[in-house]
């Protein structure tokens, strides 16, 4: 089926400006799912979910954290948080969809970053049911294999805070870790990664209080080869949503015919294909095309 892509959105939010698209179906969509992204993944990444959204008669929307890719330059960007993406840009770009798409039901799929923010209760207003997908909690000592252990801490607590302090802006591209971010992005994920509850023992951030509020039904899906988020940790993650109904899904590369699926595959077009029929029949309770 033919995806239509609109124009596109521009919203405004205290610390700049979300930009992102609309990709319709070509009949009346029977619904609307928003697609909150991954740290330093732009709006391109996703697509390939985006048209499988639109083949199944479903309208999807899908952006730029501001500070990123179309969304402006992170130099412009430098205090922005990974707090300031959670509580500005999700809530806002649901509060948009809302209006958009009003009396249609209204999903969403956080990926690894945009389902923190759900978790937290962000852009939750509305919505039916949500899926995270990747999404862990990311303390860094919690990572099983030592080599990647050292790695991303490396990254996370030498390398990055230093070029984002010399540069004004985290240069992930040159380093091969997606797009560029801003300083305080950097700063703040590296931060919460030396904790064990990650941002959970941020005592400025309310997420325990603010994870238990939550009362929306949840799948939360991860990859068991995830170096990342292994399926204990998306597990640590899941126990936090205490007065929701969750409901836990962890895919293996053996059952998706697949050598591997690793932190970003479930979202490739080439590898998370063979999983997204199971995921949309969750999310709209079967009632996608």
């Amino acid at each position: 089926m033919r995806t239509n892509t609109d124009a596109g959105f521009d919203i405004e939010v205290r610390s700049g400006r979300v930009v992102g698209h609309v990709h319709l179906p070509e009949g009346e969509p029977s619904g609307v799912v928003m697609v909150h992204p991954a740290t330093a993944t732009p709006e391109r990444f996703y697509a390939g979910f985006a048209e499988y959204l639109t083949g199944r008669g479903l309208a999807a929307v899908t952006y730029d954290l501001h500070g990123t890719g179309a969304s402006g330059h992170p130099r412009d960007h430098r205090g922005t948080r990974m707090r300031d993406w959670m509580s500005q840009d999700v809530p806002a770009v649901a509060a948009w969809t809302r209006d958009r798409f009003a009396g249609l039901p209204l999903f969403a799929i956080g990926h690894s970053l945009g389902g923190h923010a759900m978790v937290l209760g962000h852009g939750l207003e509305g919505v039916e049911r949500f899926v995270t997908v990747a999404s862990h909690l990311a303390s860094t000592r919690r990572i099983a294999s030592a080599a990647e252990r050292m790695r991303v801490a490396a990254v996370l607590n030498v390398v990055g805070p230093s070029l984002s302090r010399t540069f004004g802006y985290m240069p992930a591209r040159r380093l091969g870790l997606g797009e560029d971010m801003p300083a305080g992005a950097m700063l703040e994920w590296g931060r919460w990664s030396r904790n064990d509850g990650y941002f959970f023992d941020d005592p400025t951030m309310g997420a325990v209080e603010a994870a238990a509020r939550v009362t929306v039904p949840a799948l939360m899906v991860g990859a068991s080869d995830d170096p990342w988020g292994s399926p204990a940790q998306v597990d640590a993650l899941a126990a936090r949503l205490a007065s929701a109904p969750v409901v836990r899904r962890t895919f293996t590369p053996a059952e998706l015919g697949l050598s591997k699926i690793g932190h970003h595959g479930l979202m490739r077009r080439d590898v998370g294909d063979r999983a997204w029929p199971e995921l949309v029949d969750w999310l709209t309770g079967g009632r996608a095309s």
